[in-house]
């Protein structure tokens, strides 16, 4: 049912009411996927300093601890923490967490900025992934969300879809997302029915009255009349683009039949020429995510994992876009630690480094890598990795080439993320080290192709940037935020225990 065992389940701690909530995460959360490791004295500082610095802050501030992490000043300390432990990676300052109105004019002055959330997730109502659904389960009775609680009991489809709603377009600054999916051999454990991923989208788009929720189609090669599948679904559900995983059944990965190679000419290339009639051409391939220690419980899925086919796909097929979800970044249910020290050694990061040289290797322009789990993973865990993907992503690729995705709501709100990436910068001694550009600002033109412009691009949604500043969500959530800060900073899966 799950890569987690009852018993390694049972060694795990939800992450709702074990994991410090913070704005930023202080520890890793993990669905029941792979286990996640325990909190590193790095992440143990960063607790305890933000602990000691919020408490001082939120008492002057006239606020509990709680109520000051829900305002904008309470991240800005998050990231002062993270500064004082790690190096100077983040922008931001000790006067920005000190004083309210200075964070909130900065949050104000970025939080009209377009973002596109390329890659989220919820769970759906009947599923049997009963220990990651079990937790989220948890949320609706711990008093956070008055409006769940006081309707009582709730079916996991309310928590998940109305939750989902709540963090992707009230709790964070994006405006567009593309709902994605996760499939299985086993038909009721896929993350959502097809069906559902795309009457949520028209549900969201009808009642926001703009294009704001995109769906993938998810593709089973191999499956038994999967490319009817395909032309079923360009005739009903007309997606935004396709999204599949080759290592097959992700969720029961002792079971995957199916696993496939996107350069598999006799399997894949009949789909891709179909597709380039059908004007969807954006093709998603979750890749990466799979550390030693998954590789060794399954390692004949370890040659789909990778991107070595992602190269030729591309080369022979020019007019299709390949994105390359998580950016194939491979050490996410692993040790961080393990992930630095690879770059330290080597400058190299599996298999992302291989995916930043295609478009030298291959000739081509046309692969893209989404940073999903690359970017949360390290953020938390190695920011200075985090600084180092990105600086060979934008080498490699090109900073017109790398798209924002957040895999929300696994680890809550995506809030976190968007302000991790728009203080992110790269290190003054790595830029010269290794020919790596500076990122930038929030709003100048690498992290701006980054958060919107590089999707905007893929899915035509170049006019969006003005029309989500006048439609209904846009009105929903100024009523929200007249309420004041909503904003939970709850995750969503498991931690470990502390040592």
């Amino acid at each position: 049912m799950k890569f987690l065992s009852d018993e390694q389940i049972s060694g795990l701690l939800p992450a709702e009411t074990s994991s410090y909530p913070s704005p930023v995460p202080t520890q890793i959360v993990s669905s029941d996927e792979y286990l996640p490791v325990p909190q590193t004295a790095q992440q143990r500082e960063v607790e305890a300093r933000l602990k000691e610095m919020s408490g001082v802050l939120a008492r002057k501030q006239g606020l509990s601890r709680r109520r000051f992490f829900q305002t904008a000043a309470g991240m800005a300390a998050s990231f002062v923490a993270m500064n004082q432990v790690f190096g100077h990676i983040f922008d931001v300052s000790e006067a920005e967490a000190a004083t309210p109105e200075l964070a909130d004019a900065l949050a104000a002055r970025k939080s009209g900025q377009f973002i596109i959330d390329g890659h989220t997730h919820f769970l759906r109502d009947d599923t049997r992934l009963l220990g990651f659904a079990a937790m989220r389960n948890a949320v609706g009775k711990s008093g956070w969300n008055k409006q769940l609680t006081d309707a009582g009991e709730q079916t996991i489809d309310d928590l998940k879809f109305n939750n989902y709603v709540k963090e992707m377009y009230m709790d964070s600054d994006t405006k567009i997302a593309l709902l994605s999916n996760s499939p299985s051999d086993i038909l009721q454990d896929w993350f959502i029915p097809q069906e559902q991923v795309f009457k949520t989208r028209e549900t969201v788009n009808k009642t926001a009255g703009t294009r704001r929720m995109m769906a993938h189609f998810t593709i089973t090669p191999g499956q038994p009349g999967w490319l009817d599948q395909v032309d079923e679904a360009v005739e009903r559900f007309k997606p935004d683009s396709w999204k599949g995983y080759t290592v097959g059944d992700n969720t029961h990965k002792e079971l995957a039949a199916y696993p496939w190679h996107a350069d598999d000419e006799k399997l894949m290339y009949p789909f891709y020429e179909k597709i380039a009639k059908t004007g969807i051409r954006n093709v998603c391939i979750h890749k990466g995510l799979f550390a030693p220690a998954v590789a060794e419980k399954f390692p004949r899925l370890l040659p789909y994992a990778d991107v070595s086919d992602i190269g030729k796909a591309a080369k022979d097929w020019p007019q299709l876009n390949f994105l390359v979800y998580h950016s194939g970044y491979r050490w996410v249910g692993g040790n961080p630690a393990d992930g630095m020290a690879e770059f330290d050694k080597s400058g190299r990061s599996s298999w992302t480094s291989d995916l930043a040289e295609i478009p030298e290797k291959y000739g081509v322009k046309n692969v893209y890598g989404d940073l999903g789990q690359l970017f949360a993973w390290t953020a938390v865990a190695e920011p200075r990795l985090a600084a180092a993907l990105m600086g060979m992503l934008v080498k490699g690729l090109g900073s017109d080439h790398i798209v924002w995705g957040t895999d929300a709501v696994w680890t809550g709100a995506p809030q976190w993320q968007i302000e991790g990436l728009r203080r992110l910068e790269i290190p003054e001694d790595m830029q010269k080290k290794y020919g790596f550009k500076p990122l930038g600002p929030a709003d100048g033109p690498l992290k701006t192709a980054v958060f919107s412009g590089n999707s905007a691009r893929l899915y035509g949604l170049e006019q969006h940037a003005e029309i989500f500043r006048r439609d209904r969500f846009a009105a929903l959530k100024a009523e929200y935020e007249k309420s004041g800060p909503g904003r939970s900073n709850l995750r969503y899966g498991y931690v470990a225990p502390p040592a």
